[in-house]
């Protein structure tokens, strides 16, 4: 199982403060945990809102917003993919994580859709292109510097 983890905005992050060297270390060794435990597939952390664009979309318009965006609580300040074999798995991996803001902060742990998942909508020909895309793309992943 995949799970997008996700780690909320807070004020201090909105406002571009960055971490310190000690957090950045503690981070890395989690970091490295996961690595040597094959359940880190990727994660980054992001730039504030302030850089962002949102794109709404309302029939065939779309309108682009500029950031920041309002409700901090509700914003990402950083991801990571894990492969794990359950939710309550990366839950215990979660709680051995250092905190990744100083003061109060929120990880949000959600499962990704996998390509069961679809069922009968999924046709045999959406679930061939599906795969090409996928080993296309780590191809590409592969052989980006």
């Amino acid at each position: 199982m995949r799970v997008m983890v996700m780690v909320k905005a807070t004020r201090e992050s909105e406002a571009g403060e960055m971490p310190d060297t000690e957090l950045l270390a503690a981070m890395g060794k989690f970091n490295e945990e996961l690595v040597r435990a094959g359940v880190l597939l990727a994660g980054e952390g992001l730039h504030p809102s302030v850089r962002g664009k949102r794109v709404r979309f309302s029939g065939n318009e779309r309108t682009v917003m500029d950031g920041p965006f309002a409700e901090t609580k509700e914003l990402i300040a950083g991801f990571w993919l894990w492969q794990v074999k359950s939710v309550e798995e990366a839950v215990e991996w979660v709680r051995r994580c250092p905190n990744p803001m100083h003061g109060e902060s929120e990880i949000e742990i959600r499962p990704l859709f996998e390509i069961d998942d679809f069922g009968a909508a999924l046709t045999p020909e959406l679930r061939a292109q599906e795969e090409r895309l996928r080993a296309e793309s780590e191809d590409a992943a592969r052989r980006s510097p």
